[in-house]
């Protein structure tokens, strides 16, 4: 965050009361030293992550260039920060890249140095200089029981302040499941009444970002995808991006040549899951749960559950929790192996290449430096 202190008391978008959009992105790359060939490097790793026509990398890269920094501000609802945790754990774009080179996150709680009347002075600003035209990003779901006092920020609920900071939003952005559904604070006997966004908001458009928490290339593609066109991307029926969560993790996993061989382990120390076999006996729940898990992969491209032993426990899909015992099988029954599902981090799992819906991104090493043969 470019806080008080970096720039002597202006915000982030270079001064207390003028909006984000003096500069394009561009010319602020290129005073950096990132030139075109870098800039087109990022947009192919983008339409690729976002299952876009390979062509549409170099009007989306011109797009990139003409277009100005958005304004982004986050609330943090009821949560426990995981979401925010693996945003900063995003490999493509960085988060120093999304929030210096491709946004202006205007406030975040957790991230920005600025606190009490300093911080509610920025917001404020932020509305007013960015109205109509900011992203609201929200992670958390919203307590709506007893007017919302399970959670407040400087003594406003959290229901008080999306109503009111959505109404001048552009559009939304629901990141983590909690924001998305409900999530984990929704599940019985959900005691204040815990909310999706989308169960209040109706007048903006929203984008589900789901996911416990979700995995962080999937925000950056979204917002490099609205940052060059100025709309979100397709949607499914539940308000999440096709390009991530428009096949399920079954039919992406490279353990689905053993589904359809017949081949199930039957606990999770057993010689069948030491193989790789599948896991659909033991619980997982990758044929009903839609998400990018399996071909984006966690820790830039390394694993992800399945791969390290375990199986998918549905955590993008509405009340995931509330769906039955991660180690109850689909098709019925309870888990063999669960008195050793502790072994099961230590098991990993040998050999396999990911089959990937779309071509995972990779570490760009050096871009974040200039390239010798960029020309701004």
């Amino acid at each position: 965050m470019q806080d008080a202190q970096d720039h002597g008391g202006e915000t982030a978008c270079g001064g207390e009361t003028q909006a984000c959009g003096g500069e394009t992105l561009g010319s602020m790359l290129a005073a950096r030293g990132v030139g075109r060939r870098s800039l087109l490097k990022f947009a192919i790793a983008m339409a690729s992550s976002l299952a876009l026509p390979p062509g549409i990398a170099p009007l989306m890269a011109a797009n990139l260039a003409k277009a100005k920094r958005r304004s982004v501000i986050w609330l943090s609802c009821q949560e426990c920060t995981g979401c925010l945790e693996t945003l900063l754990r995003s490999a493509s774009p960085t988060i120093d890249q999304l929030i210096f080179d491709f946004i202006s996150l205007d406030y975040q709680e957790t991230l920005m140095a600025a606190a009490g009347a300093a911080a509610e002075k920025t917001l404020r600003d932020a509305i007013a200089a960015n109205k109509g035209e900011y992203l609201l990003a929200i992670d958390g779901s919203i307590p709506t029981k007893d007017s919302g006092v399970y959670s407040l920020t400087g003594g406003r609920s959290n229901l008080a302040m999306l109503k009111d900071i959505a109404a001048d939003a552009k559009a939304i952005l629901a990141v983590g499941t909690c924001a998305a559904f409900g999530g984990i604070p929704k599940a019985f006997p959900n005691p204040t009444g815990a909310v999706g966004v989308e169960d209040l908001v109706h007048d903006k458009p929203i984008v589900n970002i789901p996911g416990c928490p979700p995995v962080p290339e999937v925000l950056s593609g979204v917002l490099a995808y609205f940052i060059s066109f100025g709309r979100l991307p397709d949607l499914d029926d539940r308000k999440r991006p096709l390009a991530y969560f428009g096949a399920t993790i079954h039919d992406q996993c490279y353990r689905r040549a053993f589904y359809d061989q017949g081949k199930f382990a039957k606990s999770f120390d057993d010689e069948g899951a030491r193989q790789g076999w599948c896991l659909f006996e033991l619980g997982c729940k990758g044929p009903t749960t839609h998400n990018a898990c399996a071909s984006l992969k966690w820790n830039n491209g390394t694993s992800f559950p399945i791969q390290s032993g375990h199986g998918c426990i549905g955590c993008s899909e509405p009340d995931f929790w509330d769906a039955g015992s991660f180690y109850s099988s689909l098709a019925g029954g309870s888990a063999t192996g669960w008195r050793n599902a502790g072994i099961a981090a230590a098991v990993g799992v040998a050999g396999g290449a990911a089959a990937a819906l779309v071509a995972r991104i990779k570490a760009r090493d050096g871009d974040s430096h200039p390239d010798p043969e960029d020309k701004p």
